[in-house]
């Protein structure tokens, strides 16, 4: 497979906005500028996993695809590491104390990760794998 088929830069910046919460300052952290390419301050590699397709296909099938950026831990000023499509890679880090951004899709992304689901197939559904109760065990001979 080809770099070309799983992969995509995608570069951005941040940006810091301050907000008062119950009398305290803190800083709500954006990401601004997405573009698909290089050139921004930060690039990460959006890479797609044939083990998460139906979580880009939830993605996909809601209002509006967010793309989920890693960005350290949380509380501290963010250091974006990864990036993915997946809700479930997403809620896993946030699972372990990481700091997640995300951002609303781009068009090309979401037609890319489309096309990706096309020519991969849809993930199968959890539900057909199973086989039917005793399927597969050797029949109790009645004497």
């Amino acid at each position: 497979m080809t770099g070309s088929v799983s992969r995509r830069p995608l570069s951005f910046a941040l940006v810091g906005e301050s907000q008062r919460i119950k009398g305290f300052t803190a800083t709500r952290w954006r990401i601004v500028e997405l573009r698909l390419d290089d050139s921004g301050p930060w690039t990460l590699e959006l890479q797609l996993y044939l083990t998460e397709r139906a979580a880009y296909r939830f993605n996909l099938s809601g209002g509006v695809p967010r793309l989920f950026v890693r960005a350290g831990d949380a509380g501290e000023r963010p250091r974006p590491s990864a990036i993915t499509a997946s809700q479930d890679v997403a809620a896993a880090w946030l699972d372990g104390e990481q700091q997640v951004l995300e951002v609303a899709m781009p068009l090309a992304i979401q037609a890319w990760l489309e096309a990706y689901l096309a020519r991969h197939g849809e993930a199968p559904d959890a539900g057909r794998n199973k086989k039917r109760k005793g399927a597969g065990r050797a029949r109790e001979m009645s004497q």
